[in-house]
């Protein structure tokens, strides 16, 4: 999954995402209001953290702007105001949840977590296809009694694909998800991490199949019926 932090204390920042791409995530980290507001409104997020006091625009400001333009992906508010009025600004801005500094790592990701699963509905830590199940929590992939530790992007890559079985993801599309748009990665990224996930799948024994339309993109074929392998 894809979060948006912005937070302009640049060593909160450098800590928050290194907790979240441990989690699983992929990060953008933006440390002003207007970058926030630029970013949220044109990228494919599945969910940001939002600082309230930020030079350029405050987290309510970027809120309130982001659902006047209809951009509902859910927001956790970060502050170090905790009265209750400022509570209620929050929440009536736009705000998903809201949590005081300092905080506990452990809460962050735990109220992460239940702000992504409330977004459309109850998103299981169980994702299953075929005969092959991925789980969130742990970033394992089982089939049958066996098992196997994902890295956090064969994991993210792994979790996109069974999202949506059968549904093709081009190469751009997945850079984009899940290297974020400031990557210097080479897009021959994708390719090492599709052949590292069929290993794993064969090391498991499982019919599960990733498959490649040439020149389209890469799918997940639940039968393992076969197809093009690039």
């Amino acid at each position: 999954m894809k979060i948006l932090f912005a937070e302009d204390d640049r060593d909160l920042c450098r800590a928050v995402e290194a907790l979240l791409k441990h989690a699983g995530y992929t990060v953008d980290v933006v440390n002003n209001g207007r970058d926030a507001l630029d970013y949220a409104a044109s990228g494919d997020y599945d969910g940001a953290i939002l600082d309230w006091m930020m030079p350029g625009m405050d987290g309510v400001q970027v809120l309130r702007q982001l659902r006047e333009r209809g951009v509902g992906m859910p927001c956790l508010m970060l502050t170090a105001r905790d009265a209750v009025e400022d509570r209620v600004t929050g929440l009536d801005a736009g705000a998903d949840d809201y949590l005081p500094k300092p905080f506990a790592t452990s809460e962050l990701l735990a109220r992460l977590r239940a702000m992504l699963r409330r977004r459309t509905a109850f998103a299981p830590d169980l994702l299953r296809c075929g005969d092959i199940e991925l789980d969130r929590a742990e970033m394992e992939l089982r089939c049958g009694g066996r098992s196997v530790k994902l890295t956090n992007k064969a994991f993210q890559l792994m979790e996109l694909l069974m999202e949506r079985p059968g549904a093709i993801h081009s190469v751009d599309q997945i850079m984009e998800r899940i290297w974020g748009w400031d990557s210097e990665s080479e897009s021959s990224v994708v390719w090492v991490h599709i052949y590292q996930l069929r290993k794993r799948l064969n090391e498991l024994g499982s019919t599960v199949e990733i498959r490649a339309t040439r020149g389209v993109g890469y799918s997940l074929d639940a039968g393992g019926s076969g197809g093009a392998r690039a």
